[in-house]
């Protein structure tokens, strides 16, 4: 079966960490960059962070910068999000993504069906 499984999620207080994972089934992200939104309850997908292929290069949402790190393991092919600090504002379904391209283009083919993560305060 074809898809990207992400995993993680969670309920955690305010001040805390999560580690979420995307794990590739029955495609590669080997050279395509990946990227991971979150949407939270009533409100549009937004963009966290992105990586290029190698991960060479890494972009962040001005929200997270400095508390979320984004990495991936090719030869597991994995991709993850490392949240800490987290806010009660971070609540959200968070989903990974495959790029169109080994670079960030913004484009992306393929989708997971996302993890919740719940921040109380």
């Amino acid at each position: 079966q074809v898809q990207l499984v992400e995993s993680g999620g969670g309920l955690v207080q305010a001040g805390g960490s999560l580690r979420l994972s995307c794990a590739a089934s029955g495609l590669t992200i080997s050279s395509r960059a990946m990227g991971w939104f979150r949407q939270a309850p009533g409100k549009e997908r937004e963009f966290v962070a992105d990586i290029t292929w190698r991960g060479a290069t890494t972009n962040y949402a001005d929200s997270v910068k400095g508390r979320f790190t984004i990495s991936r393991d090719d030869a597991k092919n994995t991709v993850y999000l490392q949240m800490n600090t987290l806010k009660p504002e971070d609540t959200a379904v968070y989903y990974c993504a495959r790029g169109r391209a080994s670079v960030l283009s913004g484009q992306y083919d393929f989708w997971g069906q996302g993890t919740q993560v719940t921040v109380s305060s």
